[in-house]
């Protein structure tokens, strides 16, 4: 029983640190409506900062507690400066704009962390006056972690006095639960989201410096952390603090039991949790519902056209493909196959996304089921090769008619989240199913039959397959089944007095997604002759989402090419620096912010008959002018 009630304060104390990055993540989407992937990274950074200042400042036992505060502060103000400089020019483009932007300063950060402080982890200070174990319950039990479990609802009450008894609080307030309304009302909407992300990161911070004396730092920290907080965002309510405080201690709790009850399904405990939430109550726990959300999807006037093939030019890249292959180095032509997976990976979401406003955070367990279920049906079922690879895409197409039906029942984040969910439920049975996936080891050896095992003729194996793909998406989009799936996008309630069934057709559009992204890791898994679950992880899901916001989000064009340069960026920046990571997301953001129809908008794809540059740009940004504007007008 007394090891019971120590694994109870174990998970109270992880609860804490997970409430105060969870608080300041919900606090942003809730005000801002801003999907951060970089609060994770504000976490890190803070740590970092924090195990610098220790040693710096001259202050004896009060330095660990002034550098933690002293890091959560720079943070704050790091996450200012990137707030008034990045993501206000953003704030009235398409959400994905903004996923985008915070997803290239999680590179960018990574890569600044590693050159600042190197790759190795390291071991903070404890905490003077807090190290060692007190005896409870017979146990024994960190000091510090008990400590923490007391400033967690201290800060709890800090942030309740902030929200209730100062203006500043009540505007935070009703901006999560009308943000129009406070506009409405004359409230300065530019600083009122500045102060907001600031508190935010501040909170991230300080709770990166705060577990400096309990974890390693690693450079890895960010990702972790952001995956848990999104759940408990997602579960707590989008905007709601308490939400947060509840679901932290949810998840903080039935992670500590989990691993003690049920140590082969500890790690997906949470995302079941989050998927039963998302389910039954989409809103969160604590949450309200929202009436209209926009499809996070949505890309207002960049929406794409019905395509229109210009044979000419397609004939010319089919002989191009075809012709140029065989007088290329082996290394070029392995890479050529996998742009082309990644193509069909990429345009594969781009069906959900771009025709149906519908944004998947968890689009690699189509891609990691496409990978396995050829793996598995080749070494385990002693299928042979070509029935294996054409098997591969029909499990991936299961997975999305179970995954989906739940799935399209929900919009925007709900949606986005809960697919995120599925592929961590899907991660957690390759990762932990070790007699038939190989578990952690994977499955090795899963190589083409011998008259495949030339990289030309694999090579154009996978083109072919990839030309049906991509046929079957274009033809789909032009069809009525995708001018109905861009009729429930754009007004769904029109759609619905019209008889259409909109969950049907995200449902089939859900399916052939899945089955086109499983095609493409069949062919992955042939070309690198191994599987992993890291093709099923969550920073694979990003990939594809980057691809297609890379090439253009309005364009049919986009996927593919974004799939191409993302992959010709990874191979050649890696060449040169191991800081790859950087370069790529500074790319990213000169993109989102100079180019944000992608580079599909550059290009000017309108001679092949998928014009990007008639795509109208983005409204501009709020402004404290426009928005003092818009008041005088009113009043």
């Amino acid at each position: 029983m007394s090891f019971l009630f120590i694994q109870l304060l174990s998970g109270l104390a992880n609860a804490m640190f997970l409430f105060l990055v969870a608080s300041g993540l919900t606090l942003i989407f809730g005000v801002t409506r801003v999907v951060n992937f970089a609060h994770g990274s504000f976490y890190m950074l803070a740590a970092y900062l924090t195990f610098t200042l220790v040693h710096a400042l001259p202050l004896g036992g009060a330095s660990f507690y002034v550098a933690a505060l002293l890091a959560a502060l720079l943070v704050a103000v790091f996450g200012g400066l990137v707030e008034i400089g990045l993501l206000r020019r953003v704030y009235r483009a398409p959400e994905l704009y903004q996923l985008l932007l915070t997803f290239a300063l999680v590179l960018v950060v990574a890569d600044g962390v590693k050159y600042l402080w190197g790759a190795d982890n390291k071991t903070g200070p404890s905490a003077p006056g807090l190290a060692g174990s007190v005896r409870l319950a017979g146990q024994l039990f960190p000091t510090y972690d008990l400590a923490m479990i007391v400033f967690g609802p201290l800060v709890a009450l800090g942030l309740w006095a902030l929200f209730y008894r100062t203006r500043m609080g009540i505007l935070i307030r009703a901006a999560t639960q009308d943000r129009e309304m406070v506009a409405a009302l004359g409230v300065d909407q530019s600083r009122l989201f500045t102060g907001v992300f600031v508190l935010g990161s501040f909170l991230a911070g300080l709770a990166g410096a705060l577990q400096v004396p309990r974890v390693a730092i690693t450079t890895v920290m960010d990702t972790t952390v952001i995956v848990e907080a999104f759940v408990v965002v997602v579960i707590g309510g989008m905007g709601s603090v308490w939400g947060a405080l509840l679901a932290s201690i949810l998840i903080g709790v039935l992670g500590a039991y989990g691993i003690l009850l049920l140590p082969r399904v500890s790690i997906v405990l949470i995302f079941v949790v989050m998927a039963v939430v998302l389910i039954v109550r989409p809103w969160g726990l604590l949450g309200r519902p929202e009436a209209a959300l926009r499809p996070a999807g949505a890309a207002g006037d960049a929406a794409p056209r019905r395509p229109r093939l210009h044979r000419g030019w397609l004939a010319a890249g089919a002989l191009l493909l075809i012709a140029v292959p065989p007088f290329l180095p082996t290394f070029h032509v392995w890479l050529l196959v996998e742009m082309l997976a990644f193509t069909l990976f990429a345009s594969s979401l781009y069906l959900l996304m771009g025709g149906g406003g519908l944004v998947s955070f968890g689009h690699a367990a189509y891609f990691g089921l496409g990978a396995y279920g050829a793996a598995i049906l080749m070494k385990q079922a002693g299928l042979p090769m070509p029935l294996a690879f054409l098997g591969a895409p029909l499990l991936a197409a299961l997975g999305g008619v179970v995954f989906g039906y739940f799935c399209v029942r929900l919009t925007s984040i709900y949606f986005a989240m809960l697919t995120l969910a599925f592929a961590q439920i899907v991660y957690a049975i390759v990762h932990q199913w070790d007699e038939v996936t190989g578990g952690d080891n994977g499955l090795l050896s899963v190589w083409p039959s011998p008259w495949l095992a030339s990289p030309l003729r694999y090579y154009f194996v996978a083109l072919v397959a990839t030309a049906l793909a991509l046929a079957l998406l274009l033809r789909l989009a032009g069809s009525p089944f995708g001018l109905a799936l861009r009729a429930a996008r754009d007004h769904p309630r029109r759609a619905e007095a019209v008889g259409l069934n909109i969950r049907a057709h995200q449902h089939v559009a859900f399916v052939v997604a899945a089955l086109v992204a499983g095609l493409g890791g069949a062919i992955f898994v042939y070309l690198k002759g191994s599987v992993f679950p890291n093709y099923v992880d969550a920073p694979m899901s990003v990939q594809p989402l980057v691809m297609v916001l890379l090439g253009g989000v309005g364009s049919p064009v986009g996927p593919p090419l974004g799939a191409v340069v993302y992959k010709l960026l990874d191979t050649v920046i890696t060449r040169y620096t191991e800081y790859w990571q950087a370069v790529l997301g500074l790319i990213l953001i000169a993109l989102v912010l100079i180019f944000p129809r992608g580079l599909v908008g550059i290009l000017d794809f309108r001679f092949l008959g998928w014009g990007g540059a008639s795509v109208a740009p983005p409204p501009d940004p709020p402004t404290a002018s426009n928005a003092d504007s818009r008041h005088v007008s009113t009043t």
